[in-house]
This record gives structure tokens, C-alpha cells and sequence, in this order.
């Protein structure tokens, strides 16, 4: 499955997730579509990654993956990938059908007429970094390879099919509304249908609606007559169904899951359903020595589970969009998410790459209308610790945050900076995050180095906004104890250094939010060796096991503290 519930009841949808052959090529070449034999083929599990492979598990490369399926009968189709790693062509029985960039954005790819009969889908997949993407680099996290996230083909009933319904809900004096925007994609001529759509008890009709070629946008809104609204105490999901009528025959369908609430800013405070809201939680990368970035959905729920074990409501998805079962989880579960897109760290001439425009917009675009639904996200976040300290930089965060605003109005916008002595964007966005390493990076009091920060950033645009320390944190290698002495990397240390910060932050008057860097130690680049025992980001409090660290009671203690509805 792409999602943890079905999506279609009309449609029919074929899993084509199993072991796929893997083919790479030999050292020093690249690899062709029509090149299968040229290289080793070993078999790889989908969802998952190459690194898997004893073999593999420093590849950066090229290679070929393939599988097979059979159509009953001919008609229109879609293959949904809804992740491969990280730059990828989609060849249909030797034809060139797709092409897209970016390990953590889903993708279709659309077949007006499919053949009845067996059919080879074969992908050629890149990890590499260079030219090919302005976005998997070099990173201080580990840019697998392979198709990381479910695939599966739709076999639609005719070239006409529901992309998606978007739905914004507001409430007013006790009274909930619901804004729809339906999208129907036709891939053929003209057809006229009614869309019905059913949510929270209410139904509400688009009559003869005319879908030409390509998309056909339909608006519409609807009142429940009662509703219990979604937040982390209560998160109350509604299934949305939507279908496509031509002769009292439904065509098509297409079903999701809404939360009821709203996200707004009032001064220095987030307000969820009108209520403060203080945010308490963990930056978590999609890492696990065991399956990379494709993690099983159990994995998931073990780590949210522990997420709450430690008096958690919050996770920011970092450096980029997670995958939506993921997303589903946190709706079912009530953990409110600040999901990102992908980027990390980019210096200006890093900003300069002559695809990063494209990507970056690709992404944003991809993520928001794939996402939307989610009541758990709460926030768009971008561009983490790139170049917001030149005007040259600050005019691409602009260019970014404006496409943001089009793609979604309903939520705020905002992003981490480490541009702590100057930051150009702090006017720009409507919660403020900050990336502070006191006591790690700098011998710092973290009250003097956040009170410092604020003394450079509210004249700039930052005060009247509430300011979220986005990251923090201490390492710890792993069963490396110096309980008297209590060096760096130690476990003792790093629970000290948390300790310190968390008593500081959450007595601080300014911060709206905590999340802590991070959840888990995670893998990177090997170009971040010498900076990363263990070629590990070891910052985690659990191990890339999920093992506690002495840090994990610490941050359990701490956030047990909090009232999170009202911070008292």
C-alpha cells in the first residue's frame, strides 16, 4: 500500500512493491536502458536501497531496476512512485515514459492507453551528485539509492480520473466549513460528469461539470453540521470520498482522511483551534542502519511511539518531505509535523547550481499538493541553513516563499537559520526558527546566546513573531560513558548539555517551540567523516538502533513537565 488506507474502491490498484532485479554496470561506465546484461544483477526489496546489499553499501552510481505486470485489458492507467533515489527515467516495455528528480517527492506517470497483456516497467536510477541535481549533495545525512518509497499501477476505468481534492477547513462561532478544490485530469477529449463529494456526514454535488484535456479545477465548500476538531489530544480523522458520475455510472473515485482545525499566529504564540500551542518534539531524518531511507511502516511507529514515551508532540521532518505513511501515522497518532523541503546547508555558489531553481519548485510544488491534507502538518518549512545573510540569498527565499504562499494559504511559513550575526528573511515568514548549538559549538550560556540573538533579529523583522528554537543538541558516541570527567561525546556530557538547554528554553518568556537535534544518530556522506565519528551524525538521543542514550531520560523528565496546550 502508498497510504495506510485505501485510497480507491472503483479504481483498481495493483501493489508492485517485492523484489525488483537490480542491474549495475561495471566500474567506470554508465548505464543504458538497453544495457541489462552489461553489469551484475542481484535482487533488491521495494520499498528499499541498494546500500542493503552487502555489496552495494557504499555505491554511488547508476543502475537499472526492473519488474513486471500484467493488465487484464487494455484502458488508461497510472504507475505512482511515490519515491525513488534520487534521479530516475521510466522505461515501459523499452519506451521512455517518465523522468524525475528528487528521492523524497511522489511522481505518476500516465498511460492513455495500456495494452492488455505483460508488461516490463524498468527504471534507471542515479544517486550521484554533480550536475545531475542542485539537491542531493554531499550532505551531513546519506543520499541512498534505489526506489525507496511503494510503487503501484492504477488501471482506471476511462482517461479520466479525480488527481486530488484539497481541503481547507475554518471554523467561525462554533461552526465548521470546509473549502474543497477538486482537480479532475483528462487525458482524452472533451467528457461531461458530476463529481460527488461526501465528508463528515455532508454531501455536496458539481453537476455537468465539462473536463477538457488536461485539468479542470471545481470548487467547492460544505458545513457539517458537528465535528470534533483535530489536535494532538484529540485527533479525530473523516474520511473524504470523492467520485465521478457519466450516466449514473461512477467512473472513478478517489478517498482521503481530514482533521477538522486551524493554524494561525497571534503575536508570539502558534495557536492550533485558536489555543496556544507550545511545541515540543524531535528533527528525525528517514535513516536506519537496517533499511536506509526506506523504513518499514512498523520502524515508523516504534519511533513515534517512543516519541510519546518521552512526552513528545511535535516532529520536523528534516531536511525534506517524509514519507506520507509516515504523515498518516502522525495524523492517526496526534503529532503535529513541520515538513520541510529539500535543501540543506547550501552555501550562495551551492544556490547558484543551475538546476536548483527548478528542483527547488518541483519539490515545493510536489510536496504541498501531495501533502495538504495532513491536519498534522501545521507549517511549510524551507530552505534549512542555506544563504539567508545576502541579498542574493534572500531574494531565492522570496522567490521560494511567495510559490509556498500561491500553493497553500491556510498554513504559516517558515524555515531554520543559522545566520545568526545577519539574516535578511526574518521579515519574511511568519514563525521564526533558529538553529543554537550552545554548549556544543560555543561555551555559550544558552540564555545569553538566544537573548543575543534576539537582541540582532526582532529590529529586523523577527519580534511580534513567535520564535521556534528549531535545533539544538549535543553527540554522543554510543556506550561511550566518562562519568567523572564528562568529556565531549560522552553520554554523561550530552545528557548535561540537554539538561542545561531545556531548563533554559522552556523558562525563556520568547520560545513558542523546542526540537530537539535529534532523534536518532543517522548515517552520512563520507566527505563528513572527519567531522562525524563513526561516519555518523551522532547527535541522536536513541543510537541508530533506537537504544536510549542517558540523554533519553533527560528529554523524557523535561518535556513531562510541560503543559504543551498553554506552556503552564
Amino acid at each position: 500500500m502508498t497510504r495506510l488506507f485505501d485510497q480507491h474502491r472503483m479504481r483498481h490498484c495493483t501493489s508492485l512493491n517485492g523484489e525488483w532485479e537490480y542491474a549495475f554496470p561495471a566500474t567506470g561506465t554508465k548505464i543504458a536502458a538497453d544495457q541489462w546484461d552489461s553489469g551484475d544483477v542481484e535482487r533488491v526489496p521495494v520499498p528499499g536501497v541498494w546500500e542493503m546489499l552487502p555489496s552495494r553499501v557504499n555505491y554511488r552510481g547508476q543502475a537499472l531496476a526492473r519488474t513486471a505486470f500484467v493488465a487484464s485489458k487494455s484502458g488508461p492507467a497510472r504507475l505512482v512512485f511515490k519515491g525513488v533515489s534520487h534521479t530516475v527515467t521510466v522505461y515501459l516495455d523499452g519506451v521512455e515514459v517518465g523522468h524525475h528528480h528528487n528521492a523524497f517527492t511522489p511522481f505518476a506517470v500516465e498511460l492513455p492507453e495500456l495494452a492488455e497483456g505483460t508488461h516490463e516497467l524498468l527504471l534507471c536510477i542515479s544517486n550521484e551528485h554533480g550536475d545531475i541535481s542542485a539537491l542531493h549533495v554531499p550532505n551531513d545525512y546519506y543520499n541512498y539509492g534505489g526506489v525507496s518509497r511503494p510503487v503501484e499501477i492504477q488501471f482506471l476505468q476511462r482517461p479520466l480520473f479525480i488527481r486530488h481534492v484539497h481541503v481547507t477547513t475554518t471554523e467561525s462561532q462554533g461552526q465548521w466549513q470546509a473549502e474543497l478544490v477538486a482537480v479532475v485530469r483528462n487525458l482524452a477529449d472533451t467528457a461531461t460528469v458530476d463529481l460527488t463529494l461526501q465528508l463528515a456526514g455532508t454531501t455536496v454535488e458539481a453537476k455537468q461539470v465539462v473536463c477538457g484535456q488536461g485539468d479542470t479545477v471545481i470548487p467547492l465548500q460544505l458545513m457539517p453540521p458537528s465535528v470534533t476538531p483535530w489536535s494532538p489530544e484529540t485527533p479525530q480523522l473523516y474520511p473524504l470520498m470523492a467520485s465521478l458520475t457519466d450516466d449514473d455510472a461512477v467512473v472513478d473515485d478517489w478517498i482521503d482522511r481530514v482533521g477538522f482545525r486551524t493554524v494561525t499566529t497571534d503575536g508570539e504564540a502558534v495557536l492550533l483551534n485558536g489555543k496556544p500551542l507550545f511545541m515540543v518534539g524531535f528533527n528525525r531524518h528517514e535513516d536506519h542502519p537496517d533499511f536506509g531511507c526506506a523504513i518499514p511502516v512498523e520502524v515508523m511507529r516504534q519511533d513515534l511511539r517512543l516519541f510519546r514515551e518521552m512526552n513528545c508532540n511535535a516532529v520536523r521532518t528534516c531536511h525534506y518531505p517524509n514519507d506520507e505513511r509516515f504523515l498518516d501515522l502522525c495524523d492517526e497518532m496526534g503529532f503535529v509535523v513541520w515538513e520541510e523541503n529539500h535543501a540543506r546547508g547550501f552555501a550562495i555558489e551551492q544556490m547558484r547550481h543551475p538546476r536548483f531553481h527548478d528542483q527547488c519548485e518541483s519539490c515545493n510544488e510536489e510536496m504541498v499538493r501531495e501533502h495538504f491534507n495532513h491536519p498534522s502538518i501545521v507549517m511549510w518549512g524551507l530552505l534549512n541553513e542555506c544563504e539567508s545573510g545576502t541579498e542574493e540569498g534572500a531574494a531565492m527565499y522570496q522567490e521560494q516563499i511567495d510559490q509556498l504562499r500561491v500553493l497553500d494559504s491556510s498554513r504559516p511559513i517558515t524555515f531554520a537559520s543559522c545566520r545568526h550575526a545577519k539574516d535578511l528573511c526574518q521579515g519574511m515568514i511568519d514563525i521564526c526558527g533558529w538553529n543554537i548549538y550552545s554548549r556544543w559549538y560555543s561555551d555559550m550560556h544558552p540564555k545569553d546566546d538566544l537573548d543575543a540573538l534576539i537582541g540582532r533579529m526582532d529590529p529586523v523583522g523577527m519580534a511580534g513573531k513567535p520564535l521556534i528554537v528549531s535545533e539544538f543538541g549535543a553527540g554522543a558516541i554510543p556506550g561511550f560513558h566518562d562519568p567523572i570527567r564528562r568529556g565531549k561525546w560522552s553520554e554523561e556530557r550530552q545528557a548535561d548539555i540537554l539538561a542545561e538547554l531545556l531548563e533554559t528554553y522552556q523558562a525563556h518568556p520568547r520560545v513558542g517551540g523546542l526540537f530537539i537535534w535529534q532523534f536518532c544518530d543517522v548515517r552520512v556522506d563520507d566527505a563528513w567523516s572527519m567531522r562525524r565519528p563513526r561516519t555518523m551524525n551522532n547527535k541522536g538521543i536513541v543510537d541508530e538502533h533506537r537504544r536510549p542514550k542517558l540523554a533519553y531520560e533527560v528529554v523524557k523528565q523535561c518535556f513531562g513537565l510541560i503543559d504543551s496546550s498553554t506552556r503552564t
